[in-house]
């Protein structure tokens, strides 16, 4: 079975940079056999794709992408702090959807993070997660993602 580094590549992807904090927390943080990311927006190349509210300036289908994004955030995240072929497997996601009033598609939404994780991990990749419409993120941004992973 292939390694999720492996994975990555045979779905032509590339992790990004750790995004640098935009306060006084860290990127990833280890408890035992737990890592615990903080929440990733959806950043390429340092900038993001995309500001508004899901369901008013951003579609669902670009939100998707956009929690895509944030999990491969994620995932650099904790490559930088532990490598990531030391993940077993993916434990918990919770998305913060932007929402626009109305909108209650945030779970639709969050299966953009969901599918990247399954497709890099397989079944080591099923989680348990939350999905969550909130007026706010922080930049504007659409959607922001959190990760639990297991190492071995």
């Amino acid at each position: 079975m292939a390694t999720p580094a492996e994975r990555l590549r045979e779905l032509g992807l590339t992790l990004p940079s750790v995004a640098a904090p935009a306060g006084s927390y860290i990127p990833a943080r280890r408890a035992g056999s737990l890592v615990f990311t903080a929440g990733q927006l959806p950043f390429v190349d340092g900038t993001l794709p995309a500001t508004g509210k899901v369901g008013a300036e951003v579609s669902p289908d670009d939100a998707h992408e956009l929690a895509r994004l944030c999990a491969l955030n994620g995932l650099a995240a904790v490559d930088g702090l532990v490598g990531l072929d030391a993940v077993v497997g993916v434990v918990k996601v919770v998305g913060f959807v932007a929402s626009a009033p109305g909108f209650t598609g945030q779970p639709g939404v969050v299966n953009g993070a969901s599918e990247l994780l399954s497709a890099v991990f397989g079944e080591a990749g099923r989680h348990a997660r939350s999905a969550v419409g909130v007026a706010e993120l922080p930049m504007g941004s659409p959607v922001e993602v959190e990760l639990v992973v297991e190492l071995s």
